[in-house]
């Protein structure tokens, strides 16, 4: 449950500041015990917007502020 409502308010926040952007949770099988925001470029590249791989203990630093993504969103793009 807590990595369905850290994606909600990821997705959230990244709609919220890009409404033209489509987003997808987890369009293929996540990995197990495991939070990455990615950025699917029109050319097929992606871009890690954010890993809680190797984040942790405690497991609420595995979960990224949705602002930070976003930030993360929008320094990629520039």
């Amino acid at each position: 449950r807590v990595f369905g409502r850290n994606a909600a308010a990821v997705s959230e926040a990244l709609r919220g500041a890009m409404a033209h952007l489509p987003v997808d949770i987890n369009p293929r099988p996540p990995r197990r015990n495991s939070f990455e925001v990615c950025l699917v470029k029109e050319d097929g590249s992606t871009v890690e917007l954010w890993s809680g791989i190797g984040k942790g203990p405690p497991r609420k630093l595995k979960f990224p502020q949705p602002e930070t993504v976003v930030e993360a969103l929008k320094s990629s793009l520039a």
